[in-house]
Order: structure tokens, then C-alpha cells, then sequence
């Protein structure tokens, strides 16, 4: 009998969907581990995957949520229905990267960054989460526009 044994990657998407996926796992970690900036990037250079990704927007993105990090839970917790700190590890990542988004990258539309938000919550987040994100960040789509 031949097995076909399946290659283990960390995330599977390219470009900046990629770069979402990957962000959402080291932000994840940040939370855990309460890694700094430079031992976060130092370890997603190591990933064999970092190479299809947005490299440069990887890293844009990692520096303003961690950077901005006051600013973006500010932002998200008008729209929560309970304190920031009870929200679970993923959804919050998720939405700390779409709010940087939308806040310092105004060439993407909105409507993609919401999408991409709610894909990344289906993949890694419990179940339902993505109703959770796509419910909170388009009350925040309501006023930002």
C-alpha cells in the first residue's frame, strides 16, 4: 500500500494573502510569548514560506500593529460587546490586522481587507468566528467611511 504523505506547511497562501496568514501565526505568538519586534521578524525570515509572500508588507504591517498597538485596540474596542482583553488570541490578531489596514494603507479597499479578515477567521479561528470579525469590523467600515 502507498501512502501519499502530505508536505506540513505553516500557511498555504501567496502574496499578501500569505502575508495575512503569516502575520495572523506570529501575532498569535506575540500574545503567547510577548516576543519584540526584532525576534519576530528574525524567526519569519527562517520559514521556508516567507519567500512567497509580501515581504516588505509583511513587514510594514508587523511594525505598525506592534508599534500602533494602542491606537488599533482603541479603535476595535468601540465595536466589541465585551472588554478587548476577553476577546480570543486569533480573532483579536485578525482584527489588529485588518484595523492596521484600514488605518495606514488606504490604496486597499476596504471591502478586501473585511474579506480577507473573515477568510483568515474561517481558517484559524474557532467556529462562527467569522461572524464575530466580519460583524465588528463592518460596523467600523460604517463609520470609517
Amino acid at each position: 500500500m502507498n501512502k501519499k504523505t502530505k508536505k506540513y506547511e505553516r500557511f498555504f497562501g501567496k502574496g499578501r494573502t500569505g502575508t495575512r496568514q503569516l502575520l495572523l501565526q506570529v501575532l498569535y505568538q506575540h500574545q503567547m510569548n510577548k516576543d519584540d519586534l526584532e525576534t519576530l521578524l528574525n524567526q519569519s525570515l527562517k520559514i521556508k514560506e516567507f519567500s512567497r509572500i509580501d515581504q516588505d508588507y509583511f513587514q510594514a504591517l508587523l511594525s505598525e500593529v506592534l508599534g500602533n498597538h494602542n491606537q488599533i485596540e482603541e479603535v476595535i474596542s468601540k465595536y466589541l460587546d465585551r472588554p478587548i482583553e476577553q476577546i480570543d488570541p486569533i480573532e483579536k490578531a485578525i482584527m489588529w490586522i485588518a484595523v492596521s489596514e484600514i488605518l495606514f494603507h488606504p490604496d486597499v479597499p476596504v471591502s478586501v481587507v473585511i474579506n480577507e479578515a473573515v477568510e483568515l477567521a474561517k481558517l484559524f479561528g474557532a467556529e462562527g468566528s467569522y461572524q464575530y470579525v466580519n460583524a465588528v469590523l463592518d460596523a467600523l467600515k460604517t463609520d470609517h467611511s
